[in-house]
């Protein structure tokens, strides 16, 4: 890791093999398509937790929903949310920078891993523009969610790229635990939680696009980062 002094702002770069993405509140912005993905399942089941929205980004459903409503049923709420996500187009947006950052790095050196299913990322990237990769992981395709490393450990193992040479870009600390508990770097982006709760990833930036990478020789890249340490 090295640091240089960009006109009052730190830019650190990182030297790695590949990228690791989450998608929700990195690529594509659907804060608000998942609160009122959420409000309506809510209402609709009578359900009032002032922490809704704090148990629910970054982590599976499926692990959210029981300390959320405990007294219902995990299978069937996961389906009725599920439909209800994969349909909400309101306040989704592609993140300013991820299609220039996509677009810059090789196709067989970046992964998406997500919380969410199959079929709500998807719609969610189609909405958006955003590519699906080669490595995709999704909910089903780990045994436990974030902020355990099964995912992006799924995703390394699956390009062929040891997790020391991997870095994550994550937004949430559920996704920067998950990528640290793999022993992969992780750069944070600000916007779903604030600076304060992000301090466990090596760097943090205000915007994806504080984002930018030089490839190197050999298929590694160098990604410079502009933000702050954590």
């Amino acid at each position: 890791m090295k640091l240089y002094d960009q006109g009052g702002a730190i830019e650190t770069a990182l030297i790695c093999s590949a990228l690791l993405f989450d998608l929700d509140g990195v690529l594509v912005d659907s804060r608000r398509a998942v609160e009122l993905s959420w409000e309506r399942w809510a209402e609709a089941r009578g359900v009032h937790n002032e922490f809704l929205m704090k148990l629910a980004h970054g982590r599976r459903t499926s692990e959210s929903l029981p300390e959320i409503a405990p007294h219902l049923d995990v299978a069937t709420e996961v389906a009725f949310l599920e439909k209800i996500e994969s349909e909400e187009t309101r306040g989704l947006f592609p993140i300013a920078g991820a299609h220039a950052l996509l677009q810059s790095l090789p196709s067989d050196r970046w992964a998406i891993v997500t919380s969410g299913s199959d079929k709500v990322a998807l719609s969610r990237m189609r909405h958006c523009g955003i590519p699906k990769p080669d490595v995709f992981i999704t909910a089903l395709d780990v045994q436990t969610g974030k902020p355990a490393p099964d995912g992006y450990l799924a995703a390394a193992a699956k390009l062929g790229v040891p997790p020391e040479e991997c870095v994550v870009v994550e937004d949430t600390r559920a996704g920067i635990a998950s990528g640290k508990a793999g022993g992969m770097k992780v750069v944070a982006v600000e916007g779903t939680e604030n600076l304060a709760d992000l301090v466990k990833a090596d760097v943090v930036a205000k915007k994806l696009s504080d984002i930018r990478v030089e490839r190197l020789a050999e298929g590694r890249m160098k990604l410079l980062v502009v933000g702050e340490q954590g």
